[in-house]
């Protein structure tokens, strides 16, 4: 009696914690790729660079790698996530890849420029590390990510920036910088594939914010014909930047349209960033069209060769409510508010919350994914 008695609450016991079992044991990780707007530290690593003050003075008090005060939006996704900052997949000391690793690196673009982290090279990296966790893991070393983790990740892009911005660089018009992004699509479309046909089944891709807002551009780009917008900033830049997220956005409908099984949401980064611009006295900041670190002071506080961290440069006082920290990157405060955008889901298609793709419960997920795309579509 007492036999069968302790057989019974013994398989009770399995029956009750086997799937809680499952439920620690199961994760979801974020794999992420992109340029400097959510790069954690791959650039300085990468080429051995430094990013001296004040980088990093606030939240860290100290550098990073950011190119940003303090947490890039990336960080407070992860912070809203409840999950550890993302470790860079090139830091060589200490890296921490328990919830996922970060390829992007500041600078980079889909093509190869100056710096030699491409997206094609940044999905690489990704292949090799997951194929050397699959030799490490039996041996118990390396990040131990098991297949289903893999499986079940969020893998984002935040690309495109730098493709559009070296165009105009190069003196190309605006018609001849936009005939160059079917190409930027193209290779964007190729590193999703190749995520999804190695068993990747979430995407989450941002497209480009207003380029033609930034302090960087308006201090070099504008002219005195140039045409500005009703905020101020170069028509042409953000022009070419709803153009080529217009072709994301296409690009989008086709790989949801040619992937059934998996999910892919596209947040509006533009109309992000652009309300930051447009209601700026909304969130509190001043002067949303200058750096807070740089040289030179009003209009846009931005000099080439005098750039933030350089000894000709100055600092906003620490509190100072700004948009712009270098002149081309966000300062925390907007990150912070640009992160909230992110994960409220209002800016992005489907509107499916990024947190729901980090639980564990994949099929109601996907049941809830499934009917914001079709109600969409039949809108």
């Amino acid at each position: 009696m007492e036999t069968k008695s302790a057989s019974f609450w013994l398989a009770l016991m399995l029956v009750v914690l086997f799937p809680l079992m499952n439920f620690v044991d199961s994760k979801c990780l974020l794999f992420n790729f992109g340029d400097s707007n959510s790069d954690t530290g791959g650039l300085t690593a990468g080429l051995g660079l430094y990013l001296g003050p004040p980088a990093g003075r606030t939240f860290f008090n100290r550098t990073t790698g950011r190119f940003c005060d303090g947490r890039l939006y990336i960080d407070f996704i992860c912070e809203g996530l409840e999950i550890n900052f993302l470790s860079h997949y090139l830091e060589s000391s200490g890296p921490d890849f328990t919830d996922g690793v970060n390829f992007a690196v500041a600078g980079a673009a889909t093509t190869t420029t100056a710096v030699p982290f491409p997206l094609s090279t940044q999905v690489l990296q990704f292949l090799h590390f997951k194929n050397k966790t699959r030799e490490l893991r039996p041996q118990g070393r390396g990040s131990l990510i098991g297949e289903e983790e893999f499986r079940d990740a969020v893998y984002s892009f935040d690309i495109g920036q730098n493709d559009i911005s070296i165009g105009f660089s190069n003196n190309l018009t605006y018609q001849q910088v936009v005939e160059t992004f079917p190409d930027s699509i193209s290779r964007i479309k190729n590193a999703v594939i190749s995520i999804i046909e190695n068993r990747g089944r979430k995407i989450w891709i941002y497209n480009t914010g207003p380029l033609g807002c930034l302090p960087q551009t308006l201090a070099l780009r504008k002219k005195d014909n140039s045409t500005l917008d009703p905020l101020g900033c170069l028509a042409d830049y953000n022009n070419a930047a709803m153009a080529f997220n217009a072709l994301l956005d296409l690009l989008c409908h086709d790989l949801r349209s040619q992937y059934d099984n998996v999910i892919i949401v596209c947040t509006d980064m533009y109309a992000i960033k652009y309300d930051l611009f447009a209601n700026h006295t909304k969130y509190g900041f001043e002067h949303p069209l200058m750096a807070c670190c740089g040289h030179g002071g009003p209009p846009y506080n931005y000099r080439n060769l005098m750039t933030c961290g350089q000894p000709t440069a100055t600092a906003c006082p620490i509190g100072t409510r700004a948009v712009s920290w270098d002149g081309v990157h966000y300062t925390e405060a907007a990150n912070e508010i640009i992160a909230s955008k992110i994960l409220s889901a209002s800016y992005s298609t489907p509107q499916i919350k990024l947190s729901c793709l980090w639980t564990n419960t994949t099929m109601e997920c996907n049941k809830s994914y499934h009917q914001c795309r079709d109600q969409r579509a039949g809108s």
